[in-house]
């Protein structure tokens, strides 16, 4: 685009010569193609029926066979960097984003903030012309910068992308989700009730965007980024949608391993001679100070389970199969559209997973994935009692970690580990009938997520910019295998690719795998250096099956030192497996401080994780200034959380009430004897730790409600959650309870009528309730 002006000025308008071109918007080539990437989340390579799974996607199916499948395509093992890593070109390492936005910490390599100077496709290719839309999960913007309080350097609308309608963190309650629509937050247009679900939604919007701009300018082109919750916890879908896969699953996972394993020989996925990994290939490993393996992480034989616990398992894995096909079917609708209106010969499409399958369900799986963010492992007696629901909107469920196993197959361990294929190795396709001749083909050649968008930028006949919004950008890290998609046979020219994440680390250098054998956050083992390293041969053992250390040290050496000079190239250090109550409780630029004191008022957006109080099991007070002018009023005065677990105090019946939701188990509720009394009033509750539960760490403490000071109910031995309420639907809001009930004693929203609230404060200093009403009088008095 020109920047100099080459009119003609003169003392005359009539006199001067216009130039358009230092001020014009940019405009793209003529013909140039539409770019949509489809990412998928925790979708093993073994899942999808083009890739050998037994679940059935025939909108993926669909591109496939326009298309050409990556049997090689690798990722980061975590979300958040492997969406940095496809979006920038390089290294998630070397554009801060060694683990999710949640874990990050302040060093280069960790810290959560992409830097300028690594522009993202949405940035380059809006200088050139393109419209930019960015649909459904973002998690690239900080913890700390997520919410409206914050800078919103590091939201999409800052990034290059000219509309957003999604979910800024790493999941949201498919039901109730927690929306962004463009920087403002918004409530989901209808309730599931109603037949809502985020992936329609998700299909809806991506689609109004596109039309919204092709009616104006019909040919300019457009880079959709789209990326829907499946299959990420929580797995929730129409039940008929999990019912289209009743029994399918009733063989168990490993003999599901057995059958995909050869599908996927037939289709040319793996080699022929490839070998199924064990289910638990290092249960005997022990950690440096002699931790056993995480049980958290450990596959429960099929043939160990009991005719109740196989049929609660199978149901798991009908949800998220379900899931996913609904989800594909969204998609399918935006394809549809896409062809009918001739869009979809250019349009180059790009479809990956951002990691492996999740073993986040543990060995048992889980109707409330709250609790593996906690440090528990759900029960088989808990979740049978929901078998019935799983899936809908009383759930947050996740399968056992057997399936993760299973739609890994045939390689060893999940996400988060990127020491091995099973957190790596992931479905990718790419199709662009208008300028990719091979059609339902497959590439066996090794690719990383960093080099997918300069094969895009090679396809689209872009040199990558040397500035970006006039920021020097640093080069690209990743290597273009457009050549590849024509000529199978064709040298890309990538001999290397180094991994690390949460503790675990490999790297791959011409068809040698190395890697250490190190349990993943949340294990915290630490001692880095006593790591033992394994070796493969990757390229004829895709499934490391074959340990070669000992036959081939000098190769073992020579990646080891491979390994840490990747590391120096790449911001590789420091390595870090701290467990999740470490991590969550390091300091981080948090806008709210050192605060212990919150106030919070009805009609204000909701307030987050991240920003808001966060009790994580301490003492609480929580004093709402409220107004009565009925005796029939009633509602929310105050919530946190949600129906898989959260705290609440309300008003029903007349009486005054607080439930502390335990893990969507356990209701724990304490209510005034009496009716509210009309006028200005404070109504309050405390919360005081007194220990934990016997053999656990779960807090426990008593619970006080209060009526301008006054005690009027007390129950002890509350339980509470030791760390978050979750990564989604954790919320606070006043006056209402948006997203799932946190009680089951009233449906939301549960909007107070019949008097107003002035304002809520909730302390966490822990210091007594009374002089904390005490100082919150004060405040009133000076209002």
């Amino acid at each position: 685009m020109a920047t100099e002006f080459n009119g003609k000025i003169a003392l005359d308008i009539r006199d001067s010569e216009p130039d358009w071109g230092p001020y014009a918007a940019p405009t793209a080539p003529e013909g140039a193609p539409n770019v949509l990437y489809l990412v998928w989340d925790d979708t093993g390579i073994a899942t999808w029926d083009c890739f050998g799974g037994l679940v059935e996607m025939p909108t993926m199916s669909r591109i496939a066979e326009r298309g050409v499948r990556l049997t090689q395509f690798h990722t980061t093992a975590l979300c958040s960097p492997t969406r940095a890593s496809l979006l920038t070109g390089r290294n998630a390492t070397s554009v801060g984003m060694a683990t999710i936005e949640e874990f990050t910490d302040g060093f280069p390599n960790c810290n959560g903030r992409i830097p300028d100077d690594a522009a993202l496709l949405s940035e380059v290719l809006n200088e050139r012309g393109y419209n930019t839309y960015c649909v459904g999960k973002w998690h690239l913007t900080p913890l700390e910068e997520s919410n409206l309080a914050a800078t919103r350097r590091h939201w999409p609308l800052s990034r290059g992308f000219e509309r957003f309608y999604g979910f800024m963190g790493g999941e949201t309650d498919q039901w109730y989700p927690d929306l962004v629509y463009d920087n403002h937050q918004v409530a989901p247009p209808a309730t599931p009730e109603e037949g809502y679900h985020l992936s329609k939604d998700l299909a809806d919007k991506t689609i109004e965007f596109i039309r919204d701009a092709k009616v104006i300018a019909p040919d300019k082109p457009w880079f959709s980024y789209v990326c829907p919750g499946a299959g990420h916890a929580p797995h929730h879908v129409f039940k008929e949608w999990a019912d289209k896969y009743a029994g399918k699953f009733d063989m168990g996972y490993e003999k599901y391993r057995e059958i995909v394993l050869e599908n996927q020989k037939k289709l040319g996925i793996v080699p022929p001679n490839t070998e199924l990994s064990p289910v638990n290939p290092y249960l005997d490993v022990k950690g440096p100070n002699g931790e056993p393996w995480p049980a958290q992480d450990t596959v429960r034989p099929w043939d160990s389970l009991s005719d109740e616990e196989k049929r609660l398992f199978s149901r798991m894995a009908e949800v998220f199969a379900g899931f996913l096909s609904y989800t594909d079917a969204q998609i399918g609708r935006i394809l549809d559209y896409l062809e009918e209106s001739g869009q979809l010969d250019n349009t180059i499409i790009v479809v990956i997973s951002d990691n492996g399958a999740s073993g986040e369900g543990g060995p048992n799986g889980s109707v409330n994935e709250v609790k593996f963010f906690n440090g528990y492992i759900d029960t088989v007696e808990e979740s049978f009692k929901h078998i019935d629901h799983l899936g809908g909107p009383e759930t947050y469920p996740h399968y056992p970690i057997g399936w993760a196993m299973a739609f890994n197959t045939p390689y060893k361990l999940y996400k988060r580990y990127a020491s091995h294929e099973g957190g790596i190795a992931d479905t990718a396709i790419i199709s662009w009938p208008k300028g990719i001749k091979a059609h339902g083909e497959i590439r066996d050649n090794y690719v990383n997520v960093c080099d997918i968008t300069p094969t895009v930028y090679d396809l689209l006949g872009i040199t990558p910019p040397d500035t970006v919004r006039g920021i020097p950008q640093k080069p690209l890290e990743g290597v273009s295998f457009a050549a590849a998609l024509e000529d199978p046979a064709a040298d890309t020219g990538k001999d290397t690719q180094f991994y690390a994440m949460l503790g675990t680390r490999g790297i791959w250098h011409k068809g040698w795998f190395a890697n250490t054998v190190h349990a993943a956050t949340p294990a915290g083992w630490s001692n880095f250096d006593k790591d033992r390293w394994e070796l493969f041969h990757i390229e004829s053992d895709r499934s490391q099956c074959h340990d070669l250390a000992a036959e081939n040290p000098e190769k073992l050496e020579e990646l080891k030192s491979l390994w840490f000079a990747e590391a120096a190239k790449y911001n590789g250090l420091p390595l870090a497996d701290l467990n999740l109550f470490e991590t969550l409780t390091r300091w981080r630029p948090y806008l709210t401080g050192e605060r212990t004191s919150f106030t919070y008022y009805p009609g204000t957006a909701e307030v987050g994780m991240g920003a808001a109080a966060e009790p994580r099991g301490q003492s609480l007070c929580v004093l709402a200034e409220v107004t009565i002018d009925t005796t029939g009023a009633e509602g929310v005065l105050f919530k946190q959380g949600g129906g898989h677990g959260g705290h609440v105090l309300f008003i029903q019946d007349n009486r005054l009430h607080y439930v502390y939701n335990f893990m969507g188990d356990e209701e724990q509720m304490v209510s005034s004897p009496g009716a509210v009394p009309l006028g200005k009033h404070v109504f309050g509750v405390s919360y005081t730790r007194t220990g934990t539960v016997e053999n656990s760490h779960t807090p426990l403490g008593d619970v006080t409600v209060y009526i301008d000071g006054e005690a009027v109910a007390t129950r002890s031995d509350v339980k509470a959650h030791p760390g978050t309420f979750g990564l989604a639907s954790s919320t606070i809001s006043v006056g209402r309870n948006s997203g799932s009930a946190v009680s089951s004693t009233y449906k939301a929203p549960f909007a107070f009528t019949g008097g107003t609230i002035a304002q809520v404060n909730v302390d966490l200093s822990g210091a007594p309730y009374i002089d904390v009403e005490k100082e919150f009088a004060l405040a009133f008095a000076k209002d």
